[in-house]
């Protein structure tokens, strides 16, 4: 589990093939002293495994199915990434929660300053944008950001000085992809709600389950 906040950026430094996937191996600008072979580690957004560490580099294996639902599968030595380790119970969520599963890949659609901020546009697949709420939370990239805005193809986000500073993001340009995660709770409420309707649906005649009659009846009402 992670929370979105960015600990630092790195480079991918070499890409080797390991059957169907790809090995990454991943120069990054933070200790490492702490981290474990079997650790989290979630890399633009994607949670990966460590599964080997030679001083402040480590290597994790790409499965197929990552390679086709994110970033990865077009990434090329020299790129950068933004690093995050795993949280531990102790941490502060400073962003949200973030599960290090990527839900699709967006594409940058427009970026302008306005003041102190960037205001950027991405375009996202509907079936992720069925899960946003403006004010909501939402990873780019692994960095938990709030939506300002909700459009029918996109979604509004601002970028502040210090994050434009200490992430990937600050970088990115028009056209660019990038890895998107919805908020985890959005999705579980959602999938809940749509097995009640499907449940209740296959009587004839009767609501949804949780509907305002039901909600009267157990005073949420």
């Amino acid at each position: 589990m992670f929370t979105g906040i960015i600990e630092g950026q790195g480079t991918i430094a070499a890409i080797q093939a390991a059957e169907q996937g790809r090995r990454f191996v991943f120069a990054v600008e933070l200790p490492l002293t702490e981290t474990r072979i079997g650790d989290s580690i979630a890399v633009n957004g994607v949670c990966l495994t460590a599964v080997t560490f030679s001083g402040n580099r480590f290597a994790a294996d790409v499965s197929p199915e990552t390679l086709e639902k994110t970033t990865f599968g077009k990434a090329r030595i020299g790129d950068r990434v933004n690093i995050e380790r795993a949280m531990r119970f102790s941490d502060r969520v400073g962003g949200h929660l973030v599960s290090g599963h990527i839900d699709g890949v967006g594409r940058i659609r427009e970026r302008t300053r306005t003041a102190n901020a960037f205001r950027v546009i991405i375009q996202a697949p509907e079936h992720i944008l069925e899960f946003m709420v403006p004010k909501g939370s939402v990873a780019v990239d692994g960095v938990s950001l709030t939506l300002n805005e909700c459009h029918p193809d996109a979604f509004e986000v601002s970028i502040i000085p210090h994050t434009a500073q200490m992430t990937t993001v600050g970088t990115k340009k028009p056209k660019d992809p990038v890895n998107i995660e919805a908020d985890m709770i959005g999705k579980y409420i959602a999938h809940f709600l749509s097995r009640q309707k499907l449940s209740s649906g296959k009587r004839a005649g009767e609501g949804s389950l949780l509907d305002r009659a039901y909600l009267e009846k157990t005073g949420f009402l």
